[in-house]
């Protein structure tokens, strides 16, 4: 196969400073964090929130993301783990990759609700501020499974195939040259999905969780085609890969949730939430959203 152009990997995703390994992976989570930080805080006080209080809501969501994501994807692929020739402190070792994007999700929702309730503010106004940052995040991380050489799609022939690594590949892939950069697929879905948020929230202003609805809307619609292209090992159902499963799901979940709400948001005469800025203010005050 003559391949002329091609997207090459890197030879190495990890450097040595002194006693501290510098792991890509790791780096792209981090940076994508603060971008998302930064990008919900301006959204947060463009609508009348507090200075800082999305960064302090983020001390919680943060940590609690990374276990929820650290365990979505070890219950989701256990053969990876556990069982003969398998070692189970390998579930332990997030800088090897292996995060899933529902668990970190659902775990992040867990420390940024209870942040929320701390602080006295509406858990669905901090939510949808973050909502088109957290894609921005999502498409920063995927730079570090490039740098992994995973996440990869079927053999192809395009000038934008991936080059992967003998060593990275499943077996029964040796002869093919290049690769579906799915990641980079991901990546650009994921940002293209943030800047139709922005828009649309711009035009008609979303609120009462219907931009993370949204969110969870177009992220799923773009994860389950991505899914398809993908090759490496995953559990099925079906004729499906899990994660298909659980984006039909969520999509179906966040869709009804996004029109019930609209319509209620209607008959309400607003679409206005109200957000304490006092931390003194009762909890569940703050949280009686009106859409």
């Amino acid at each position: 196969m003559n391949i002329t152009t091609f997207i090459p990997s890197p030879s190495q995703g990890v450097w040595e400073l002194g006693p501290i390994p510098l792991r890509a992976y790791a780096l792209g989570i981090i940076i994508g964090a603060l971008v998302a930080i930064w990008i919900g805080e301006k959204r947060f006080q463009a609508r009348g929130g507090r200075e800082g209080l999305i960064g302090d809501v983020a001390i919680w969501a943060i940590p609690f993301g990374i276990v929820g994501a650290r365990i979505y994807h070890v219950a989701t692929d256990p053969e990876l783990y556990f069982g003969e020739g398998r070692h189970v402190v390998d579930a332990l070792k997030v800088w090897q990759g292996g995060l899933g994007i529902w668990g970190a999700v659902a775990g992040g929702a867990v420390g940024a609700y209870i942040a929320c309730r701390r602080y006295g503010v509406s858990f669905s106004a901090v939510a949808d501020a973050l909502a088109p940052g957290l894609l921005v995040a999502q498409a920063i991380g995927r730079i570090g499974n490039y740098f992994n050489q995973e996440l990869f799609g079927r053999p192809t022939t395009k000038p934008w195939g991936l080059e992967i690594a003998m060593e990275n590949r499943p077996d029964g892939y040796a002869q093919f040259a290049t690769f579906h950069p799915t990641f980079l697929y991901e990546l650009l879905w994921n940002l293209a999905a943030a800047a139709l948020i922005i828009a649309i929230d711009r035009r008609v202003k979303l609120t009462g969780g219907r931009a993370f609805a949204l969110y969870a809307m177009l992220y799923t619609s773009g994860r389950v085609w991505i899914e398809a292209l993908r090759i490496d090992t995953a559990n099925h159902i079906g004729p499906f890969r899990l994660n298909v499963w659980t984006s039909i799901i969520v999509f179906a979940v966040a869709a009804t949730y996004f029109f019930v709400s609209r319509r209620r948001a209607r008959v309400a005469g607003s679409t206005e939430l109200p957000v304490s800025d006092d931390p003194a203010e009762p909890a569940d005050a703050a949280d009686s959203d009106p859409a």
